[in-house]
């Protein structure tokens, strides 16, 4: 049954709901808002993940939470519990002075901090111990030196929040963190009913404090259609609480969900509960199927009309896609952080890792090079998905416009190219245009480490203004490089990575284990080519990342081609994504690939400090005697691939 249209002018607007991150606005909102106002729509947009946790995270939040936890049974009260009700005066005097820190308005409070008697330090701080250095008494003298105090500090306070964020896991909802909120509940989850549990359950702290925050921005901005932005199954519970809020006070408005986590794991839905909350789901590409339901919410277009959407019929889901082509990438229009508050981001320094910083520190403006992957091969991708698949470019002319204009717009210069692989012919033109107009900025993103990265474009993008680059180097061998179809070999790697880091680039690896058919002689031949990078200065910074399977990938599709048996997945009726499979690929007894992972882990946060690249790689792994083969490369095998560079 079709919704009457909207008489007046729709108001649309566009929310970030909990979690996402904190040190900068998540962009699907800043595309979408800037596409429509471009289209002559009113659009405003609202960070209701950083509200509630600046809410959350204030004298006002705490005194909240210290009822919360006054409130346990003194048996049920965990040790960040007991430690924060023990010093909370100690936390109420200091929160706000440091957020104000991390939000880059008060930094000579660093100095304090960075003393280690201005902070009340729980559990979290007991990490510190791992890092003593036994010469200097400085647990943290090797990560930031004498001059790092910012730093230092900025580090000290992450731990700070991460104890509090500890106590209202403990004390109010153990499903929450600052990215991950509630992952299970949606992540590959093929019933609706865990997600429908949960939001029946009575308000707690959070749940109230962000129906607050809703009410708050309903009330300010007065809308007609609500679209809530899901990109990761962390922000799907928060995002569902905020409409189940607007259901329960605002019945007229009309609600639209979509992003990454749509687009990925609700590709198959058929649960008409979740229609109980939202009007529309909407898959992929969101700027056309916005727009025809704009036109439809306005009575210019009839419900059949609309593109890639979901609704409910007759108590049924039913998917309309009227064929229409989508809205070309040259003319998606500027992105727009306007209604955002961007001086209140918090820029935290969680992980030391220096690629992983970036992500969690400063305020980055997010832009894309081009839609999808010009690449669109490797087996563990999902290449199928329509944000890999379809392939387009903008001119470099009009990416320095939106550039600019970002630039004027918020004041700042940093940007974030969030490609899933940049092209490397358009980093080119790119950085040609940034150098020929004199436009001053610092970039960072992802590519593929290929051989059209020569030394020479390396020092272009890197005058253009390029800090850093990580690229997926996977299982670092080559057997498993040709069967995942990444179109590059650990020597010509080597050799890309060797002329960034030359130029001045820090360059980060995506490495990978559990890839199907890898054996523990791959593994441990792996570690060893990822030692010789970091010792011949080719890379800085890496992770190793446990492979998943999804049902959108070449493995999930064609499994017998990777050698192994997919588990059949129970009826699903809400998400699907990850999926489980048996490699018939033989281990030794005792041994499996997340024993294997503790090693390659450990073996990399080392390596990222300069400690242990003389040892020989099986050292790092806790395995029988006899078990761990001997590395088949040889130890000069970089050095060599280095030597024999054009």
């Amino acid at each position: 049954m079709s919704s009457p249209p909207i008489s007046t002018p729709i108001k649309v607007l566009s929310l970030i709901p909990p979690m996402t991150q904190l040190n900068t606005p998540y962009p699907s909102t800043a595309y979408l808002t800037g596409f429509l106002r471009a289209r002559g729509v009113a659009a405003v947009q609202t960070d209701l993940a950083l509200a509630l946790v600046l809410k959350l995270m204030s004298r006002d939040g705490l005194s909240a939470l210290r009822e919360a936890a006054q409130a346990l049974p003194v048996e049920d009260r965990s040790g960040p519990v007991n430690v924060f009700l023990d010093h909370f005066d100690r936390y109420a005097h200091t929160i706000d002075r440091v957020i104000a820190f991390l939000q880059g308005r008060d930094s000579t409070l660093a100095h304090r901090i960075a003393s280690r008697g201005f902070l009340p330090e729980g559990p979290r701080f007991a990490a510190l111990d791992a890092y003593d250095d036994e010469q200097t008494g400085d647990p943290l003298g090797w990560a930031f030196g004498a001059l790092g105090q910012s730093d230092r500090a900025r580090h000290l306070a992450t731990l700070y929040l991460n104890d509090i964020a500890d106590v209202l896991r403990d004390a109010v909802d153990e499903r929450f963190e600052f990215v991950r909120y509630a992952e299970s509940l949606a992540a590959a989850q093929p019933s609706f009913d865990p997600l429908a549990q949960a939001l029946a359950a009575p308000h707690n702290l959070v749940d109230q404090t962000l129906s607050d925050l809703t009410l708050a921005a309903m009330a300010q901005h007065q809308p007609q259609l609500v679209l809530l932005s899901v990109p990761f199954p962390g922000s799907v519970y928060g995002a569902l609480r905020i409409a189940q809020t607007i259901r329960q006070h605002h019945p007229q408005v009309r609600i639209g969900l979509g992003g990454g986590f749509v687009n990925t794991e609700l590709r198959e839905l058929s649960e008409p509960r979740l229609f109980d909350l939202v009007d529309f789901i909407t898959l992929d590409g969101g700027e056309r199927p916005l727009l025809s339901l704009v036109e439809h919410l306005q009575g210019q277009r009839s419900r059949e009309r609309l593109v890639r959407t979901f609704v409910r019929e007759d108590g049924r889901v039913r998917f309309l896609n009227w064929p229409e082509p989508d809205i070309p990438f040259e003319d998606i229009g500027t992105p727009t952080w306007d209604g955002l508050p961007i001086h209140d981001y918090l820029s935290l320094l969680d992980m030391l890792n220096p690629m992983h910083r970036l992500w969690s520190d400063g305020r980055w403006n997010k832009l894309t090079v081009a839609h999808g992957c010009y690449w669109k091969k490797c087996s563990f991708c999902d290449v199928s998905l329509d944000y890999i698949s379809r392939y387009e470019t903008a001119s470099a002319s009009t990416l320095v416009d939106r550039i600019e204009r970002i630039v004027a717009e918020t004041g700042q210069t940093g940007f974030h190219l969030v490609d899933e692989a940049a092209p490397p012919k358009m980093l080119k033109a790119l950085a040609e245009e940034l150098l020929r107009r004199q436009v001053q900025i610092s970039w960072w993103g992802n590519i593929r480490f290929e051989k059209t990265f020569t030394p020479a474009l390396s020092e272009l993008l890197a005058q253009s203004g390029c800090i850093a680059l990580s690229g997926g180097l996977e299982v670092a061998s080559d057997r498993l490089l040709a069967l995942m179809q990444k179109g590059v070999t650990v020597d010509q790697v080597a050799r890309v990575t060797r002329g960034m880091a030359e130029a001045g680039i820090l360059v980060h690896a995506y490495l990978m284990y559990g890839f199907p058919t890898q054996t523990v002689q791959d593994t441990v031949y792996a570690l060893e080519y990822v030692r010789q990078l970091f010792e011949n200065g080719c890379i800085h910074s890496g992770f190793f990342h446990r492979f998943v399977c999804t049902v959108h990938s070449p493995v999930g599709q064609n499994p017998q081609a990777y050698g192994v048996q997919l588990v059949p997945l129970p009826p699903v009726t809400f998400a699907k994504n990850d999926i489980a499979f048996i490699d018939p690929t033989p281990m030794p007894p005792g041994v499996d690939h997340d024993v294997l992972g503790q090693g390659l882990k450990k073996a990399i946060y080392n390596f990222m400090h300069g400690v242990g690249l003389e040892e020989d790689v099986r050292h790092w792994f806790e395995l029988p005697r006899g078990v761990c083969p001997k590395p088949t490369v040889k130890r000069g095998r970089i050095g060599r691939a280095l030597m024999e560079r054009a």
